[in-house]
């Protein structure tokens, strides 16, 4: 039998003719919504354990139960300690597990990560609200599909208000950067919170390809550091945070990764920035 792995295929469908045909029904909500339809099914289950052996997956980290289909157990919760919360409250912490790149907010907004380019503005649709973040920092947190699915809010906050924007459903892997504007296209979701320590931040979730869900938790009330916000289904997914200026310092090895284009693994809860 032939193997096909993921990048492999990715390349067809990004880089050739007939995989771009193909790709434009790939990236309908449509598309999206049949295909979780079929992973949230009992059917799905069967995927559970190649997934695990394929992602060389810790399972002693994760509930041990049994698990009624592959997005059931995609958005697993962790067992109560594999994961440590920085809980000092001038401590910027990540709110999910994933590769983290920060990138200062230029005055004109604009951005090339990996060839793709795209201002705050088309990522919000909302050019007064982008404005408030310039010189400020946006911080890009890439999920792989082995990582942990479910994310957090980074500090006590007030919710003030929240956006949905409906889109396409693009890989968030960098082939797709080459070819379209992954992160202003696809489906996404953000929250602007008053938080205790940083002003004002957005908190942006991004799908991806074959994730037909952002399932944000809905609260009415002020939320706290480390407490879920939501989850992803199946696919590898993004968060996007924005800080405003004079808000927080970047730790050394971050800023240091970041400016030299490599992503620095970080996990839910740990300490990536410090207050100013």
């Amino acid at each position: 039998m032939i193997k096909i792995n993921q990048q492999t295929a990715l390349d067809f469908l990004y880089n050739t003719v007939l995989g771009r045909i193909l790709l434009k029904p790939l990236t309908c909500k449509g598309i999206s919504v049949l295909a979780g339809k079929f992973l949230d099914s009992s059917f799905s289950s069967v995927l559970i354990d190649s997934f695990i052996r394929n992602n060389n997956i810790d399972e002693q980290e994760y509930q041990n139960r049994k698990y009624i289909s592959f997005n059931d157990y995609f958005t697993r919760k962790g067992v109560t300690g594999f994961r440590t919360l920085d809980v000092n409250p001038d401590s910027f912490i990540s709110p999910c597990d994933s590769a983290l790149t920060v990138h200062r907010i230029t005055s004109d907004s604009r951005y090339s990560i990996k060839n793709s380019i795209y201002t705050v503005a088309d990522l919000l649709r909302d050019d007064e609200l982008a404005k408030e973040y310039e010189d400020g920092y946006i911080f890009i947190f890439r999920l792989a599909v082995n990582n942990y699915h479910r994310y957090c809010f980074v500090d006590n906050s007030t919710i003030l208000s929240s956006k949905k924007i409906d889109g396409k459903f693009h890989t968030v892997m960098p082939i797709a950067l080459n070819s379209c504007n992954v992160y202003s296209e696809n489906t996404r979701e953000y929250t602007v919170l008053e938080t205790k320590s940083f002003d004002k931040i957005i908190q942006c979730e991004v799908g991806a390809m074959l994730v037909g869900r952002i399932s944000n938790n809905q609260y009415l009330f002020p939320v706290r550091r480390g407490q879920e916000k939501g989850k992803f289904e199946f696919g590898g997914s993004t968060i996007i945070v924005l800080a405003k200026k004079g808000t927080v310092a970047i730790r050394k090895d971050i800023a240091y990764n970041s400016v030299n284009g490599i992503e620095t693994n970080v996990l839910i809860g740990e300490k990536i920035g410090q207050k100013l």
